[in-house]
Parts: structure tokens; C-alpha cells; sequence
């Protein structure tokens, strides 16, 4: 069984095939208690939870899925292009408005898909401004930068130097200039790194390939750091996230398979050996970021895949609850602050 002390802020981001769950678990205690965790936006007391909701915006409110669910989420979710356009700064200004009308919290996913180089000074203030605006309208944001920094799969992806210096340069303005806002750094699971194949893997020889061989032996393999040479640094990162998805149990990846028992805490604490191989090289996430840094941990995106292509195999619900039984576990599940944040698609 884990030990679970009081502890951080735990939130997690479960994407299923047609529709989004984003759900909290308890954090995992790798030792004794840690001094009191700081963040720009209040965190739950011991035993509670934000519970909040990644609604499809052109669909649905945050007051019409209230009335379905019969509760009222805290936390709504946005994935945004990066710099803001016109059309997403007037689609989150009504979003926040709604927002603030049951008075909750944003979750904003900031995606530069042009690339780090377009992390400007003046793309920069122009996201302080819409969100020193929103916080002036009684609406906290969580801000999620770049998530998956360590992926082949984004335009941001392995560049660690780049990607730091652009984090760290949101995080200093965001602090100053939008005080009720929060910056996350959420890499991807460790396993499989560094996702050979991907359209943004470094050459051998360039700067970045030589940033990310962290153990100096030439090649990129799972016992490099997945994590540390993308860490921005405590003073800018005030919730670290992670991302973590059943695919399946063998590649190619498309059977409809129920997840190893286990195999979620496995991921986030760097301990899974089974039906995908050996992949204890990954560092533990938990111990190193949320106990060895001392901040609130975000599970910012998980799911379990189902294949409607396939007739065999396990169900979509079996497949979907095997996974969130895991998630939800009961010795996953008490402690201090934690965030509740599910979505419908």
C-alpha cells in the first residue's frame, strides 16, 4: 500500500475517447511532511478538493453542466493557441465571464504551436494583460505552459534550453503582473523517452541532443533524465503536472485492453516493469518534483485508450473504470489540497 500523508494539491486531467475526465488524487508520501506548500491561488485544506470540469466550450456552460451534474465545479478548462488571437482572448473573455458567475477557477493550456521563437516580450504582456483582467474579475487561473515539453509530438518538444528560458520568462511576468494566476510545468510520463521517431527529436550533436544526454554516453535513451533538464526552477514553477495515458500493454498500440493493476502509481513514481517492458530508469516524478521541490502536483492529463475500431477485447467502460479506479484509489485519496477538474466532450 502507498503511504499517504497531508500534503499538495493533486490535479489530474483524464481525456477519454469522447469525452474529457479530469479527476484529483491524494499525493504520495516518499517521506516525512514537508513544510507549507505556496501558491499564487488558495489551496484546499487538508481533506479537501477543487473539483472542476473541461467543458466543450461551444456546447455547453459551466451553469448547464451544473444542473446536470447537480454540483457546481470550482475548476473549468481551456486549450488556447499561443500567442492569444482575437478570437480566442473574445472566447475566453465569455468563458470568464461565466466563470466568475459561479465563482470558479480557469485551467489555461497555453499551446505556442509556431514554436518557442514565438514566445514573445510583446506576446508575453499581451496574456498578462488578459489575465491580470480575469483575476480583476474574480476568476484565479491555473496557467499550463507548454505542456509536454519533453515529447517528440509538439513544436516545443526537446529544446530544453529554449523551452526554460521561454518558461521562465512567462513565469516572471505572470508573477508580477497577474498576481492570482499560477504557473504549472507539466512534462509527459517518462516511458518510452525520448519517443523516438518524433518530428521534433534532436540530431546527435546539436546542442540540444548533447543538453538531454544527461548521462554522457552518446545516445538518447530511458536512462537519460526525462524530466530535470526542462525544469524551469522553483522561484518560476508553482504546481508541477504530469501527463500519463494507458495505451495499452504491447505495440503497436489499438487493442481494447484492461490496465496492469498498479500500473498508474507505477508511471508517477518511476517503478513499472511489466507488460511494456522495464522502465524503472524513469525517475520517480512524485518524490523528486512534488516532495523533493515541495509543490503542489498536477495530473494534468490522463486517459485509457478504447479502440471503436476493434470488436474484441475489453469494454470502453471496463477499459475507462479499470483505469479511474486507479486513479481514484482509496489510498491515493486523502491528504491535504486537492483539485478536481473533469470535462465533457
Amino acid at each position: 500500500m502507498i503511504n499517504v500523508k497531508p500534503a499538495k494539491c493533486v490535479l489530474l486531467v483524464l481525456r477519454v475517447t469522447f469525452f474529457s475526465l479530469l479527476i484529483t488524487v491524494c499525493q504520495i508520501s516518499t517521506g516525512n511532511a514537508q513544510a507549507a506548500v505556496s501558491s499564487p491561488i488558495a489551496i484546499p485544506p487538508n481533506g479537501y478538493a477543487y473539483y472542476g470540469v473541461q467543458l466543450s466550450w461551444d456546447v455547453d456552460t459551466p451553469a448547464a453542466y451544473a444542473s446536470r451534474l447537480g454540483k457546481t465545479p470550482v475548476v473549468y478548462g481551456d486549450f488556447v493557441a499561443f500567442p492569444l488571437n482575437t478570437t480566442d482572448k473574445l472566447a475566453m473573455s465569455q468563458e470568464v465571464d461565466q466563470i466568475a458567475a459561479v465563482h470558479g477557477k480557469l485551467m489555461l493550456t497555453l499551446e505556442p504551436m509556431g514554436g518557442l521563437n514565438a514566445v514573445t516580450s510583446a506576446a508575453i504582456r499581451d496574456l498578462v494583460t488578459v489575465l491580470a483582467n480575469d483575476n480583476a474579475r474574480g476568476v484565479d487561473v491555473f496557467v499550463r505552459f507548454a505542456q509536454e515539453m519533453n515529447g517528440s509530438w509538439y513544436p516545443w518538444g526537446q529544446q530544453p534550453t529554449a523551452y526554460v528560458s521561454a518558461f521562465r520568462n512567462v513565469a516572471k511576468a505572470v508573477h508580477q503582473g497577474a498576481p492570482k494566476s499560477a504557473m504549472v510545468w507539466a512534462p509527459n510520463y517518462g516511458g518510452g523517452y525520448p519517443f523516438s521517431g518524433g518530428a521534433y527529436n534532436p540530431k546527435p550533436g546539436t546542442p540540444n541532443f548533447q543538453t538531454l544526454d544527461t548521462n554522457h554516453d552518446g545516445v538518447l535513451t530511458m536512462d537519460d533524465d526525462p524530466y530535470g533538464p526542462y525544469y524551469p526552477g522553483d522561484a518560476f514553477v508553482d504546481w508541477v503536472g504530469f501527463t500519463d495515458y494507458h495505451w495499452g500493454n504491447s505495440w503497436p498500440w489499438g487493442a481494447n485492453v484492461l490496465p496492469e493493476a498498479g500500473k498508474f502509481v507505477a508511471d508517477l513514481t518511476g517503478t513499472y516493469n511489466g507488460l511494456i517492458g522495464d522502465e524503472r530508469a524513469v525517475p520517480d516524478f512524485y518524490a523528486t518534483y512534488a516532495v523533493g521541490h515541495n509543490k503542489p502536483f498536477v495530473l494534468t492529463e490522463t486517459s485509457a485508450l478504447y479502440n471503436p475500431n476493434r470488436t474484441d477485447g475489453a469494454s470502453n467502460y471496463d477499459i475507462k473504470m479499470s483505469w479511474a479506479n486507479q486513479v481514484f484509489a482509496s489510498n491515493l485519496t486523502t491528504g491535504q489540497s486537492r483539485m478536481i477538474l473533469t470535462g465533457v466532450r
